[in-house]
């Protein structure tokens, strides 16, 4: 079993830039892929951003493409979301999660583990 724990969310006015981590433990962090989504209140949640076991493949959702990057830190057993230039549209609870495979998913049922979340406000 592996936990999940989101850190770095917050308030901050439009074109300001926050910086997520979610650390993990219980599960051999750097065997597996990384994917970060969000929920909006009354929404689905959707995919923002995904990493591969090494780090050396991304991939983002046309909406946050240029402004939001992914990165991990395998020996930190973290993975972090970079974002920036930051809309009110951004404004969501944030969560990472975890899959048993190397590759990354863009969809919230190829993920097998989620944290709690983390709260990010853009003010307009």
């Amino acid at each position: 079993q592996v936990q999940l724990v989101e850190s770095g969310g917050g308030l901050v006015q439009a074109g300001g830039s926050l910086r997520l981590s979610c650390a993990a433990s219980g599960r051999t962090f750097s065997s597996y892929a990384m994917g970060w989504f969000r929920q909006a209140p009354g929404k689905e949640r959707e995919f923002v951003a995904a990493i591969s076991w090494s780090g050396g493949s991304t991939y983002y959702a046309d909406s946050v493409k240029g402004r939001f990057t992914i990165s991990r830190n395998n020996a930190k057993n973290t993975v972090y979301l970079e974002m920036n230039s930051l809309l009110p549209e951004d404004t969501a609870v944030y969560y990472c999660a975890t899959r048993r495979a190397s590759t990354y998913a863009l969809t919230r049922g190829d993920y097998d583990s989620w944290g709690q979340g983390t709260q990010v406000t853009v003010s307009s």
